[in-house]
């Protein structure tokens, strides 16, 4: 093991201006460990090339002192649906398998200026429809905290954006970038044991990031710590000309407070009942009110709340999201780009076998289901009821955060992230695409459709030795206190999200 990966990013760029490391040797050993750790699958395609420049300016710019950011000369990896500039952009499809993008997502162009070193692109489900990171062209990413990684023992990364907390987790990167559509980055970060933050709809620019759902797309951030993934949002977040969702409010920089100066006397946090649900496993449980308890000792006033359209979020998230997939999906028709068929016998024909070749079964079924949907005689039984429902579900935490009884109101809504510790692929496989995201996406998909910020935390190790978190969600654009409570909670727990990975290596 690597002993700067332990560091935090402040950490590291600190040894850089000091001279104790350099960008250069960091990346060098990055890619190394990259390919040493293929059996994870984390990484669909490295650009050591492209690193290696990067690297090399940011070594130049510290000789020089002239640093551009706090994330200068940091590895970094992005999943497989952003779009990177001379370098493919599959979204693990065979649709997309020769996509070469001509420019960098927002997202991308962000931490490139900021001196980032781009390792690669991460493995994802395609198109980013799942919740395991097991529907892949290039197959499905395992975790590292599996009792067997080379059997039928390993477990699921989670997903859909799997490759990316795979890598941080195995320590092959500082930070990554994932989406969250319904829980795609909390859900990793959740089975593998790091920090996964899902900000404000709005605050960060989706402009290339190919898009799933539209209304509820979000980049998302991996770090192992919080402090890691506040330097990551300070670089990537803020208005987009090239995005119009984008908030038009300037973005102020976060600045966390100490741990030691962190008071949360005043800091109202809520457990909704509702997420106390069908399938949570005890261990989850007891994590969740160890906490709970944990934050009432530290002074925060604890308490019971409702969010009462939670038990229908799940069903309203899956008939909005094959809507928007049917709208989404109508690009690739194999004329104006993407995989084209061979058989040119007539446009229909093109077209039919261009698709069926090009999306797997999971995409297929989402697409004739939400085009079933969006039927005439469909449209209000279905479509229109799923968007009035989605409002209430967002009214439901606008009353908890914005109640005008002061008694009723809270901060911060604490809950967990996924119902139990990672599965075994085996049992994982053995269900429906459909259940598999039904199960997974239960506590983080309302957060998307409310749009606001939520962040999962690791907390402790299951019975199993497998990654325990949980979840925090608060109002929108609240950032800078749902991140404070967390790193308060960080620090009290002090999980050490590279354990496995060290004890793992040692044994190789």
């Amino acid at each position: 093991m690597r002993r700067h990966i332990q560091w935090s990013i402040k950490q590291l760029t600190a040894s850089y201006s000091d001279g104790q490391l350099s960008p250069r040797r960091v990346t060098e050993e990055a890619l190394q460990d990259a390919l040493k750790w293929k059996t994870l699958n984390a990484f669909v395609r490295l650009t050591p090339e492209q690193a290696a420049q990067q690297a090399q300016e940011s070594e130049e710019r510290y000789k020089l002192r002239q640093p551009n950011s706090d994330l200068d000369g940091v590895t970094i990896a992005i999943k497989d649906n952003f779009c990177t500039k001379d370098v493919h952009t599959t979204c693990a499809s065979r649709m997309l398998e020769d996509f070469l993008p001509p420019y960098d997502a927002t997202v991308c162009s962000r931490l490139k200026q900021a001196g980032a070193v781009v390792l690669g692109k991460t493995n994802m489900d395609q198109f980013a429809m799942g919740a395991g990171t097991v529907d892949s062209l290039y197959g499905p990413t395992k975790n590292i905290w599996s009792e067997d990684l080379d059997k039928d023992h390993w477990r699921i990364a989670g997903g859909s954006s799997g490759g990316s907390a795979s890598a941080v987790a195995a320590g092959l990167c500082y930070a990554a970038i994932g989406s969250d559509t319904g829980g795609s980055t909390r859900n990793p970060a959740s089975y593998c044991g790091v920090v996964g933050l899902k900000p404000t709809y709005g605050l960060v620019s989706r402009h290339g990031l190919i898009p799933l759902v539209n209304s509820m797309d979000v980049p998302g951030i991996f770090a192992r710590s919080v402090s890691d993934c506040v330097a990551v949002l300070n670089t990537v977040a803020g208005q987009d000309q090239l995005d119009s969702t984008t908030i038009r409010k300037p973005f102020t920089r976060l600045n966390l407070p100490e741990v030691r100066q962190i008071d949360l006397s005043t800091v109202r946090i809520g457990i909704p009942k509702e997420y106390h649900c069908h399938g949570l496993s005890a261990e989850v449980l007891e994590t969740w009110c160890k906490v709970a308890d944990l934050l009432e000792c530290g002074g925060a006033s604890v308490r019971q709340v409702s969010l009462p359209n939670t038990a229908a979020s799940i069903f309203v998230y899956s008939i909005l999201n094959q809507c928007e997939v049917a709208s989404n999906m109508a690009r690739y028709d194999g004329i104006e780009y993407g995989h084209r068929a061979s058989d040119e016998r007539s446009t229909e024909q093109l077209y039919a076998l261009s698709r069926a070749e090009g999306f797997n079964e999971v995409v297929k079924t989402r697409i004739l289901t939400g085009n079933f949907l969006l039927l005439k005689k469909n449209y209000d039984q279905h479509f229109e009821k799923a968007l009035r429902v989605r409002r209430l579900i967002a009214e439901d935490f606008a009353k908890v955060f914005d109640s005008s009884v002061q008694e009723d109101r809270v901060d911060i809504l604490l809950t967990p992230t996924t119902l139990t510790e990672a599965p075994l692929y085996k049992d994982f496989a053995s269900l429906t695409n459909r259940d598999q995201c039904a199960v997974q996406d239960f506590c983080t998909q309302p957060a998307n459709m409310a749009g606001i910020p939520a962040v999962c935390i690791p907390i402790r190790l299951s019975r199993a030795g497998l990654p325990l978190s949980l979840q925090l969600m608060s109002n929108s654009l609240n950032e800078q206190l749902l991140l404070t409570v967390a790193r308060w909670i960080e620090a009290q727990v002090n999980f050490d999200s590279l354990e496995h990975t060290q004890e793992y290596k040692k044994s190789l």
